[in-house]
């Protein structure tokens, strides 16, 4: 047997606690963000690292990037994210122009707020490296989820544009207004950090390993219900089974306008003696 292949039983209670850490979860643990700065990074590349981790907490995760300057590769950003301790995708971008959180004098959100997250352009839909970047953009910067949220609590957004080949980063505090109304008018203010990047290069997963790590556990999906149905609108619909139903049976209120009247009557019995009359 191969020493691989053997099952690592923990001898200690620390260690079986690390061991179950690392299981597969049905509910993932929040995904952090690793930062690591190259040994050859320049002020600029150092600094946007700097404000990134302005957005992500900084720890051992599934989740990285990785900063680097050199003559073939300017100013250099790769970012990725790893699956069953593997790397999944990675990206490499380059800055080419950049302005900082300190550059902007204006107010902060507070460090971790959950941001709003906006992306704009058809390449995010339609070219399959910029469908991998939106995906991976929306893990680095998406924040915990929380079931509700107020309203008071959206304080900044995060907008992305694709734009002949170049992405576009820019972040906006949120400024609620008064507007004489319950609803409030809303003003966005520049807060930083801004940067202008290309896309350069790409290592993707395959389709079916890109499948595997987006498949939804069974004990997590929705159970079906039994004759209960949704339209594109979200809008619930119910069928109900019901048996034949006899309405000269039906059972209603003894009024006035629904008695029979003596002619009908009349009809009624000399109906019942003729059929009566031909069964004999």
């Amino acid at each position: 047997m191969d020493a691989l292949d053997r099952v690592v039983k923990p001898k200690t209670k620390r260690a079986k606690r690390f061991l179950e850490k690392r299981e597969p979860k049905l509910s993932e643990n929040i995904k952090n963000a690793m930062l690591i700065k190259g040994g050859n990074a320049n002020s600029m590349v150092t600094q946007v690292l700097k404000d990134v981790e302005f957005f992500s907490k900084k720890s051992d995760c599934s989740l990285f990037m990785f900063g680097s300057h050199n003559k073939k590769r300017p100013n250099n950003l790769v970012i990725g994210r790893m699956y069953d301790y593997h790397v999944l995708d990675m990206i490499e971008l380059g800055i080419e122009k950049f302005v900082s959180l300190k550059d902007i004098k204006n107010s902060k959100c507070p460090e971790g707020t959950k941001p709003m997250l906006i992306f704009a352009g058809d390449d995010f839909d339609v070219t399959e490296d910029y469908r991998r970047l939106k995906s991976l953009l929306i893990d680095f910067f998406r924040g915990p989820t929380v079931a509700n949220i107020r309203l008071a609590g959206l304080e900044y957004v995060l907008h992305f544009t694709a734009l002949n080949g170049k992405i576009y980063f820019r972040s906006y505090k949120l400024l609620l207004k008064k507007s004489g109304c319950r609803t409030p008018r809303i003003e966005l203010e520049e807060m930083g950090p801004s940067l202008d990047l290309v896309l350069r290069r790409t290592h993707l997963a395959s389709d079916d390993l890109y499948k595997l790590s987006m498949k939804m556990p069974k004990a997590l999906k929705p159970k079906k219900k039994k004759n209960v149905s949704q339209d594109t609108f979200g809008t619930t619909y119910g069928r109900i089974h019901m048996q034949k139903q006899d309405l000269s049976k039906l059972q209603t209120r003894k009024m006035k306008g629904l008695k029979k009247r003596p002619a009908e009557r009349i009809t009624e019995d000399q109906e019942k003696k003729s059929k009566r009359i031909k069964k004999n």
